[in-house]
C-alpha cells in the first residue's frame, strides 16, 4: 500500500538511475516525479475514457511552504496540499466523461496558438512584413519609410536592423491592436519639436517635414494592416496631420544657373556631376543618385526602370553629349553598383551638406532646393520653344497632353522629340556658362524685333549644328546689327 506522502518526505526522497515515479496514499493517481537530476515535479497516472493508458504532468514541486491563491492550475509551481486538490478537480473532470489529457493538449495548443499569433501581430513583427511584403515592391522610396518606422535596409540586405530607440524597437513587443491615437499623436509630435525616434535630425528646432514623414509613414503602415485584417481601425484617423508644404514655383534665372553649374565645382566630383545632371535631364534626385551602370546604353540613353520612377513608368532619357561627359567624369569607384558613389557601397546621400556647399559657393542665392532644378528644365525648355507636351515626356508626367483617358491611348514615346528637346536645352545652358556669348545673346534678343530675334535664336538652338554655329557668329559683339521693328498696321 502506498505511504501517504508528507511535505517533510519530499524532500527526503533520493534521485536514482533512472526517473522515480512514488504514488502519494492521500490522493488516488497523484504522483511524485523524481527526475535523475533531481528535479521533482507532480505527475497523475489513471485510465482515459477509451481503456488507454494517461499520463498528466501538474507542475513542478513547490517547497517553500507558501500556498496559492486561487485554485491550482496545470503547470504551476505546486505544494503538495494544491497538488492534491488539482488531481480532486481532474478526477472530477474525469467522473464528468471528459478526456482531461485530450483537454489538456488542446487548451497547451490553444495557447500555444495564442501566443505565436501575438508575437505575430506585435509592432515589430507586422512592421517587417509591411515593409517586405508591401512598401518594398511599390513605393518608390521604401528604404525611407522603412527609416521613420525603425528600421534600416542597406542596399543589398533582405533583413533589416533597427535603429536603436527607433519605433520597432520602442514599440516591439506590443500589440498593433494596443496602438492608439494618442500614441499616434504623441510620436508624430515628438518627431516636429525633436527628433524622428532613433534618427539624428538633420535641422535643431521645430520641423513640419519630419512630422510629415512620420505621419505618412505610420497612416500607411495601419493603413495595410487594416486591410489585412489585423486591426479594424487605423489609429492615424482622427490625429491632426501635418501642415502640407508650401508650394514651390522658384525657377532658377539664367545668372542662378551660371552661378550653380561654377558652384559644382565647390564640392566632391561625384555630386558635381550628380547635380549638373539634375539640371540638364529633370530627373528627380533618387534617379540620379542611384544610377547603375546597366541603366546606361552604349547608345547614350539613359533607361531608368520602373521601381526607380515615381509613376512606375519605365524612362528613357536620351543624353546629350554633355551629359554624357560629365557622367564619364564622376569618378568611378572599383565594385561598385552605382554610377555615382563616394563609398563603393551605396549610392549619394547626404544632399543636405552638399547643398549647403552650393549655396555658399553661390554667394548666398535666393532660397531654392534641388527639386526647383527640375522645375527650372521644365521651365527653361519651354521658354526656348520646346512643346509642352515634348517637356512633360522629358520630365517622364503623365499629365496634361498624356493624362487621364488621353493617356491611356497615348503610347507615343516621342523619342526623337525627346533626344532634340535636351540636345537644345543642353547648348542653352552652354550658352548660359560663356558669359561673353550670353551677353551678346542679350543684346541682340533687345536689339529691336524681340520676336523675329526671339524666333532666329529658337530655330538655331533647335536645329544645332551649323545653324547654331552660325548664331553664335551673328550675335558676337562686333557684329549685332539691330533687326527692323515691325510696324504696327
Amino acid at each position: 500500500m502506498a505511504r501517504v506522502l508528507t511535505t517533510a518526505a519530499l524532500e527526503r526522497y533520493k534521485p536514482a538511475r533512472k526517473r522515480r515515479w512514488i504514488r502519494d496514499g492521500g490522493s488516488r493517481s497523484l504522483y511524485l516525479i523524481i527526475q535523475p537530476t533531481g528535479a521533482r515535479s507532480w505527475g497523475m497516472r489513471f485510465r482515459r475514457p477509451d481503456g488507454r493508458p494517461g499520463k498528466l504532468i501538474l507542475g513542478s514541486v513547490d517547497l517553500s511552504g507558501r500556498e496559492l491563491k486561487g485554485d491550482p492550475e496545470i503547470g504551476q509551481s505546486l505544494s503538495l496540499v494544491a497538488a492534491r486538490q488539482l488531481a480532486a478537480s481532474i478526477h472530477r473532470e474525469r467522473a464528468l466523461g471528459h478526456d482531461v489529457v485530450a483537454d489538456h493538449k488542446a487548451r497547451k495548443h490553444r495557447r500555444r496558438a495564442e501566443i505565436e499569433e501575438q508575437a505575430e501581430s506585435t509592432f515589430g513583427a507586422v512592421v517587417r512584413r509591411y515593409i517586405k511584403d508591401h512598401a518594398a515592391p511599390s513605393i518608390r522610396r521604401w528604404r525611407s519609410v522603412a527609416m521613420y518606422l525603425g528600421l534600416r535596409y542597406s542596399e543589398d540586405a533582405t533583413e533589416p536592423e533597427e535603429t536603436r530607440g527607433g519605433l520597432a524597437q520602442r514599440w516591439a513587443d506590443r500589440s498593433v491592436r494596443s496602438i492608439d491615437s494618442h500614441d499616434i499623436h504623441a510620436v508624430v509630435e515628438e518627431a516636429r519639436e525633436n527628433a524622428v525616434p532613433g534618427v539624428k535630425p538633420h535641422n535643431k528646432g521645430i520641423s513640419e517635414a519630419r512630422a510629415r514623414g512620420l505621419y505618412a509613414a505610420l497612416s500607411g503602415a495601419f493603413n495595410w494592416m487594416r486591410q489585412k485584417r489585423l486591426i479594424d481601425i487605423n489609429p492615424c484617423v482622427g490625429v491632426f496631420r501635418p501642415k502640407p508644404p508650401k508650394g514651390r514655383d522658384h525657377v532658377l534665372s539664367n545668372s542662378e544657373i551660371h552661378a550653380f553649374w561654377n558652384a559644382c565645382d565647390k564640392v566632391p566630383k561625384a555630386y558635381a556631376a550628380a547635380a549638373r545632371l539634375l539640371l540638364l535631364t529633370g530627373a528627380r534626385l533618387d534617379e540620379v543618385s542611384l544610377m547603375r551602370p546597366e541603366e546606361l546604353s552604349a547608345d547614350g540613353s539613359w533607361t531608368i526602370p520602373g521601381q526607380r520612377t515615381k509613376n512606375h513608368r519605365v524612362h528613357v532619357i536620351q543624353l546629350p553629349a554633355l551629359a554624357r561627359e560629365i557622367i564619364a567624369s564622376a569618378p568611378p569607384v572599383d565594385g561598385s553598383s552605382f554610377v555615382f558613389s563616394t563609398t563603393g557601397t551605396t549610392g549619394l546621400t547626404s544632399w543636405s551638406r552638399i547643398k549647403h556647399a552650393i549655396d555658399a559657393a553661390m554667394g548666398s542665392p535666393p532660397a531654392w532646393v534641388l527639386h526647383d532644378l527640375r522645375r527650372t528644365c521644365a521651365t527653361r525648355m519651354n521658354e526656348i520653344g520646346i512643346p509642352p507636351h515634348i517637356v512633360e515626356a522629358c520630365l517622364n508626367h503623365v499629365s496634361g497632353a498624356k493624362g487621364g483617358v488621353a493617356g491611356i491611348y497615348n503610347r507615343a514615346a516621342y523619342a526623337p522629340e525627346k533626344t532634340a528637346a535636351f540636345e537644345s536645352w543642353a547648348r542653352f545652358i552652354l550658352l548660359i556658362l560663356d558669359k561673353d556669348l550670353y551677353a551678346a545673346h542679350e543684346r541682340f534678343l533687345a536689339s529691336g524685333d524681340r520676336t523675329k530675334a526671339d524666333k532666329i535664336f529658337k530655330n538655331a538652338v533647335a536645329e544645332g549644328g551649323q545653324a547654331w554655329t552660325n548664331y553664335f557668329a551673328m550675335i558676337a559683339a562686333d557684329n549685332v546689327t539691330p533687326l527692323p521693328k515691325r510696324r504696327r498696321s
